[in-house]
């Protein structure tokens, strides 16, 4: 899932899951096709670094700077900028209780209402300004 600094969706896609998280974000990134030409950094976990995943983003997009987000060595809790956002995305989505469950046989009924969940959340932080 790749979001904005707001938490928004702006894409995803549904795969199987033995396909692991760097490599899905190289099928995220190769995916966008010119969706989003105004990205120019991105925020990844550390689950993300390595030469396979910044090859692919190398390929799909060569402008976009990718910056991974470790987090503290220490044991004890420390807010790291940027590495919750699509962590709290994803918990605003499971309120919706179609996506709490895998119910979905096909990937792309998955995908479909996980927009239709996101354009929900969109709309109503539009109409809710708070």
């Amino acid at each position: 899932m790749l979001v904005d600094t707001q938490g928004l969706m702006l894409h995803a896609i549904v795969h199987a899951a033995d396909i692991q998280d760097r490599d899905g974000g190289g099928l995220l990134i190769s995916t966008l096709f010119g969706l989003h030409p105004f990205l120019i950094r991105l925020y990844a976990d550390a689950g993300y670094q390595g030469p396979r995943f910044a090859d692919a983003v190398k390929q799909a997009m060569g402008q976009l700077r990718v910056e991974i987000v470790k987090r503290s060595e220490l044991h004890r809790f420390v807010v790291l900028p940027k590495r919750w956002l699509v962590e709290r995305t994803i918990a605003w989505l499971n309120r919706c209780r179609r996506l709490a469950k895998d119910w979905e046989n096909c990937s792309y009924n998955a995908l479909a209402f996980l927009r239709l969940a996101s354009i929900r959340l969109m709309l109503k932080k539009l109409c809710n300004p708070t």
